[in-house]
């Protein structure tokens, strides 16, 4: 039977067993159940009256569908059990939404993929009727790439070897095809040319992450300003988990985990740097964090981290984007700005702010759990991803100092132009499997043939 599905806003509040149809004893319900987050300020889902089919398929569907429910009922019974996710001695009955008080609850978030939708077309529409004519108003233009010319043998070795071969493969390849070694060699680097992302489409990515990350960095410094949480973060365990829900910390999680899953759906597609590997699992790690944090009504704790990450991914972005303009002064500047805040929020505040009393505070008054572990353990591969990231940082600014300005990201690739490569070939000629020189060398002086012309120069010599 198929199901669809109704997104409204609710303006009422009622209570959570009247809401759901079914005992709200834990959230082991919240699948079985046909609204999401029946509270002030919150999105609702709710099933439309399907169309009845044939009473045959009517009965088998009902069987099929009853035994799928008895699945799902069985595993989210024991997947939300309270020893797993809540400390001991507290369980999911006394997080029910009661008497005006209000609590986050796991089906709140899938809100988020409609969410997630909603943004990804924002991000096109700004791209294409913001973020492109804004860079070309800026000055950035794209580099006049050549255009190889169609050649099957290489560009199967291109697509299915490598887009790098040795010089055993590169000689043969120009055997192959024909060719002398430096046309070949330039095939292949202006081949890798064209895949190369342009500075346009650089721009436009950087220039919407730096307005999303600017944005949500002022909007939860506006949410959190006046909490107490904020300045001491010891108070994010006072009273937990018995904390309420607030709707402006509700809609900003939620704005930032609809933007994270936007950045996984569009990462094949996004420009890809050197360290594409740890961004994948940078944006899971945030995903899989916002989504427990709220469900085991973590919010507190984790709205300091999502603060502590956006008050420098905005400087990051806006450093690109100065860059691509070529304005390097002000891209130095900005870089260095950038490095502080980095270091001072990801290596000082993470650690001894958010670590310590996600380690030690959390559990002065009662003991760990499996959720603790979890919690923690995610944390802490957050903290090498920023150690990882600091040591590029770091190499990059070492190349400032000595050189005197900021060189390109290292984690870019950097496009090959043909003049540079065929000035160094020049300068050290590619020596020859068969032994031939790309230029003249000087003659060996212990072979043979030298021997026999040193003993005919020294009798010209006695002669004379």
């Amino acid at each position: 039977m198929r199901m669809k599905w109704w997104l409204f806003w609710d303006q009422r509040t009622v209570p959570k067993s009247q809401a759901r149809g079914v005992p709200s004893s834990s959230p082991a319900s919240w699948l079985s159940t046909a609204l999401i987050g029946a509270r002030v300020g919150v999105l609702r889902l709710q099933p439309l009256r399907p169309h009845l089919p044939h009473p045959f398929c009517l009965q088998t569907s009902q069987l099929t569908g009853t035994c799928v429910h008895r699945m799902l009922s069985s595993f989210n019974e024991w997947f939300w059990q309270d020893r797993f996710w809540l400390p001991p001695n507290v369980t999911w009955t006394e997080l029910e939404d009661r008497d005006g008080r209000v609590y986050p609850h796991p089906q709140d978030l899938l809100a988020a993929l409609p969410l997630a939708l909603v943004l990804l077309a924002m991000r096109l529409a700004f791209e294409r009727f913001i973020g492109l004519p804004l860079s070309r108003w800026l000055g950035v233009r794209d580099q006049t790439r050549r255009q190889v010319k169609p050649n099957a043998t290489l560009e199967k070795h291109f697509l299915t070897e490598g887009h790098r071969p040795k010089e055993p493969q590169l000689s043969l390849l120009a055997a192959q095809c024909g060719l002398t070694l430096q046309q070949t060699q330039r095939w292949f680097r202006r081949r890798r040319n064209q895949d190369r992302p342009q500075l346009t489409k650089k721009f436009c990515e950087a220039s919407w992450r730096f307005l999303f990350y600017l944005s949500s960095f002022v909007g939860g410094l506006s949410v959190l300003y006046h909490e107490s949480w904020l300045w001491a973060p010891v108070m994010c365990w006072d009273r937990y988990p018995n904390q309420t829900l607030k709707p402006s910390l509700y809609w900003w999680y939620l704005l930032e985990l609809g933007f994270y899953l936007s950045l996984l759906i569009r990462l094949p597609f996004d420009v890809k740097r050197k360290d594409f590997k740890e961004q994948v699992i940078h944006h899971f790690v945030a995903v899989i964090l916002m989504t427990f944090s709220y469900s085991a009504n973590l919010l507190r704790i984790g709205s300091l981290v999502l603060l502590l990450h956006d008050s420098s991914d905005y400087l990051l972005e806006a450093c690109k984007m100065v860059n691509y303009m070529q304005y390097q002064q002000v891209c130095d500047a900005l870089f260095l700005i950038f490095s502080f805040v980095f270091f001072y929020t990801r290596l000082v505040l993470f650690p001894t702010q958010i670590l310590y009393t996600t380690y030690y505070e959390s559990i002065s008054n009662r003991g760990p759990f499996f959720g603790y572990y979890f919690f923690n353990g995610l944390l802490m591969l957050l903290q090498l991803l920023h150690v990882f990231w600091s040591c590029l940082i770091l190499r990059m600014l070492y190349s400032f100092m000595k050189k005197g300005q900021m060189e390109k990201d290292i984690r870019s690739d950097v496009e090959e132009s043909d003049s540079s490569e065929e000035a160094a070939a020049a300068q050290e000629p590619l020596q020859l499997k068969n032994g031939a020189a790309g230029g003249p060398r000087p003659a060996p002086t212990d072979g043979p043939r030298s021997r026999v012309a040193g003993r005919l120069t020294n009798r010209h010599t006695t002669a004379t």
